[in-house]
């Protein structure tokens, strides 16, 4: 069997596809993150791609070396690259062999995988009544953003509304309802340090990126400061990134994204990892069906997974949902908070070819969103 043709799609709402066929008639899928750079992704994985031509689509490992060891290596733009053709390779090895891709990394490590749901949106509002509706459907675990823009040091009346919107939800819940909280990154350490321990009454499941990765030695301070655990990892590529997060210790949840971090095996890899440091593992998966379903095959294999993302009603699906480019709409489908190991060959995947052309002529023009402070400096989304 060999490599012959790719195919990328950029599909609304904010999605990246990327086919690869063979000689042979066997397909595969794969998914790239998309944001700013959507233009410069698609270019990428063409010149990647096409490398690629001719070759065995069953030497994962070694196409992945050849594909990730450039001189000038890592970074998101070649990680979601590389990512997205890692998942498609697997999805043709694991059809060509007639089971699921978690088969074929050491078989199935548990008999569900527990999922939560986010609620909020961008700039968090109405999180008690989202809460409530995903508690009626079964969701024992939910996720919200923190807080909108804050400045370096900002007031205190933001960091109360923050505390008053988790402390609704715990206090009409308790503890049936676990509540992760994000910080996205938008948060900066003077106010880390003070939002972590507002919120520590409330028992957060975790709290997540609680400074930007790139000011992880703040990560021990926070924790140092409060008995919550800490979550980061959605922005990080290849396991050499988490190395300085594992030996640092402050780190107790992470987060590696399926469609950055190197693809299926990388993350494996990365989870393998942390197992080894006593971390838990709760992939980033808010992007489409394609990363969805490869992060799941990594989940049924993978021990310390605890809970995974899963992104069906988003409040960036504008449009389209997950179930709008799948035939086999069954393999979403969540009940009491928890989601079937896939059983299909490959990543379980049907993928609805003609819907996806079809949208992929209207064009995709996303970005991520542009925020700035009540002075007029850039916030981080």
């Amino acid at each position: 069997m060999k490599i012959s043709k790719i195919k990328v799609y950029k599909v609304k709402p904010r999605w990246i596809f990327i086919k690869i066929s063979t000689d042979d008639g066997i397909d595969g899928w794969g998914e790239m993150i998309s944001g700013t750079k959507t233009e410069t992704v698609v270019a990428g994985a063409y010149e990647i791609g096409n490398r690629l031509i001719g070759r065995n689509p069953f030497e994962i490992e070694r196409l992945f070396q050849e594909m990730h060891r450039s001189f000038f290596r890592g970074g998101p733009i070649n990680g979601t690259i590389v990512s997205g053709i890692e998942m498609a390779l697997w999805d043709i090895k694991g059809k060509a062999f007639g089971v699921p891709v978690y088969e074929l990394l050491g078989g199935a490590a548990r008999e569900k995988i527990k999922v939560y749901s986010w609620i909020g949106g961008d700039r968090p509002s109405e999180v008690l009544e989202q809460a409530q509706d995903r508690f009626d459907r079964g969701f024992t675990a939910i996720k919200m953003n923190a807080t909108s823009e804050l400045h370096y040091i900002d007031s205190y009346e933001k960091v109360e509304e923050v505390v008053e919107r988790v402390a609704s939800i715990h206090e009409r819940f308790g503890s049936k309802l676990a509540i992760g909280v994000d910080f996205h990154g938008r948060v900066h350490k003077p106010m880390a340090k003070v939002l972590a321990k507002a919120l520590e009454p409330y028992h957060p499941m975790f709290l997540e990126e609680v400074v930007l990765p790139e000011n992880e030695e703040h990560f021990k301070e926070v924790a140092d400061s409060v008995a919550v655990p800490l979550a980061t990892g959605e922005r990080l590529y290849t396991r050499w990134q988490f190395k300085n997060i594992f030996n640092q210790g402050a780190i107790d949840v992470i987060q590696p994204d399926v469609a950055l971090c190197g693809g299926i095996l990388e993350t494996k890899k990365i989870a393998a990892m942390a197992e080894a440091y006593d971390i838990a593992v709760a992939p980033h998966a808010p992007y489409g069906p394609i990363a969805l379903a490869a992060t799941l095959q990594v989940d049924s294999c993978t021990p310390n997974v605890f809970i995974q993302e899963q992104s069906l009603g988003i409040h960036y699906n504008k449009g389209f949902d997950l179930l709008d480019f799948v035939k086999n709409k069954d393999i979403f489908q969540y009940k009491d908070g928890f989601v079937d190991l896939p059983s299909k060959p490959g990543l379980g995947l049907e993928m609805d070819e003609v819907k996806i052309e079809e949208i992929a002529q209207e064009g995709l023009v996303w970005t991520n969103p542009q925020w700035r402070n009540y002075d007029g400096t850039i916030a981080e989304w």
